[in-house]
């Protein structure tokens, strides 16, 4: 039997096409575990009404690793800690270029550079915008980057250079932030979100579960990523990493991360929501099913400092479950 919250979210998504509301949210957050298949069945049915079936796949590169002057608890490229990843220099143009087209040979439409700082000064501006440009002519690829906090000038430049989308978390719930950051503030985190959009580039703007947070503040981070009005949005699940704060923290259960796979694709019916860090200590055998709860989009391949699965994996998952690739392109 489905749950009332269950029938109310399909009636207000798929008969009125409306928006949940918070109260709806709430009570779906509750359901029963055993709802939880009809949960995802019905976010499943939300992003074919909705985002199409087609799904975008994305490559990312850690153009920039370790030696971050802040103190994201879960991230072990932090100069903070003591972790075993080491600060490395900004790769060279070739090593990004090879990259680049390891990807678009995998039928991929998005390339992230991603940098591990707080925010670009002139010099890594420049090279970020000769990297974009290599890349985008190279390989016809888009190009987003992640480069941490960034101005309202910067934003712009970086449009104007052709950077397609631009990648900057929210991570967490403003009420949790400072338990997991206290180098920088929620309020920058949006500010950079809101000089992304302004610019005119698509706003990737992801979450990472499992940090501690209670139910009430993953509504509210839901409700505060509604805010920001991205066109995508990363699902990470805490893979906690040696060395850092929260490698005390358990990763979650698969169930629990079908349910908030699930809730982010009612939530947020027309973003990109992709499969991105911890999927596979997180779901293990179950990724699957998480593609029919609501994800459209993944990451494929490696992460910033963890291995992600092969890449064929990845592509015969999308075989077997009829899924086109294609680029894509949406707003809440």
């Amino acid at each position: 039997m489905t749950a009332p919250a269950i029938k109310s979210a399909a009636e207000t998504l798929l008969e009125q096409r409306r928006q949940l509301s918070e109260a709806q949210l709430a009570e779906l957050a509750a359901v029963d575990d055993l709802a939880v298949p009809a949960l995802a069945a019905l976010a499943h049915e939300v992003r074919l009404e909705w985002a199409g079936p087609e799904v975008e796949v994305e490559g990312i590169l850690s153009a920039k690793t370790g030696g971050c002057s802040e103190d994201c608890h879960f991230c072990s490229q932090s100069a903070a800690f003591d972790t075993p990843v080491k600060a490395t220099p900004l790769l060279d143009a070739d090593e990004v270029l090879a990259a680049a087209r390891q990807t678009a040979a995998l039928g991929a439409s998005e390339f992230c550079l991603v940098l591990a700082i707080r925010g670009p000064d002139r010099r890594v501006m420049d090279r970020l915008l000769e990297l974009v440009a290599l890349v985008a002519g190279e390989t016809g690829l888009n190009v987003a980057v992640s480069a941490g906090i960034l101005t309202r000038e910067q934003a712009f430049e970086l449009a104007a250079g052709g950077v397609h989308r631009y990648n900057h978390n929210l991570e967490t719930s403003r009420s949790f932030f400072a338990e997991v950051v206290t180098t920088h503030s929620f309020d920058e985190r949006v500010e950079t979100c809101r000089h992304v959009r302004d610019a005119g580039m698509e706003l990737c703007c992801g979450v990472l579960l499992g940090m501690g947070e209670t139910v009430a503040q993953r509504l509210e981070l839901i409700g505060q990523i509604r805010a920001v009005q991205p066109c995508e949005v990363p699902v990470n699940f805490l893979n906690p990493r040696p060395g850092t704060p929260l490698q005390i923290r358990r990763p979650m259960g698969a169930l629990e991360a079908i349910r908030w796979i699930a809730m982010f694709r009612l939530a947020l019916p027309a973003v990109i929501l992709r499969y991105a860090g911890g999927r596979e200590i997180t779901l293990r055998d179950l990724q699957a099913m998480g593609m029919t709860a609501g994800i459209n989009a993944l990451i494929i391949g490696n992460y910033l400092t963890t291995l992600g699965r092969s890449p064929r994996q990845d592509l015969d998952m999308l075989a077997d479950l009829s899924m086109p690739i294609a680029g894509l392109s949406a707003a809440i």
